[in-house]
């Protein structure tokens, strides 16, 4: 896999920071609470995947934010090239992040393993 440019991680590091303070912003108190875990910009930096940690939502709130997150998320951009100064943003997209999920389950399973060769 190629070594993500410079540039292309500056703009995720920028809009990791960025998101959050436009979000603490809007008046829906759902979006103020979220929290940006990883943004990942497409190599031309068209696009953008935000993922946001869902770890204090259920399924009900969790749809209720993403369909909240796509009516906002132009007031999101601008916002972002206000701050910057740039001439345009990348288009983004939500998504809630599995990862501690995936990380806590395999954990659980190592130990699970651990403990059964002990015990065996």
């Amino acid at each position: 896999m190629k070594e993500k440019s410079i540039k292309l991680k500056r703009v995720e590091s920028i809009l990791r920071e960025l998101i959050p303070e436009a979000l603490s912003t809007l008046s829906d108190e759902m979006l103020k609470g979220l929290c940006v875990t990883e943004v990942e910009c497409s190599r031309g930096k068209y696009d953008a995947v935000i993922y946001l940690d869902k770890s204090f939502l259920n399924e009900e709130e969790q749809k209720y934010v993403l369909s909240r997150l796509r009516k906002v998320h132009k007031y999101i951009e601008d916002y972002c090239m206000q701050a910057e100064g740039w001439y345009r943003c990348p288009k983004m997209s939500f998504k809630f992040d599995d990862s501690l999920e995936k990380k806590n389950r395999m954990d659980y399973l190592f130990s699970k393993i651990e403990k059964e060769l002990k015990n065996g």
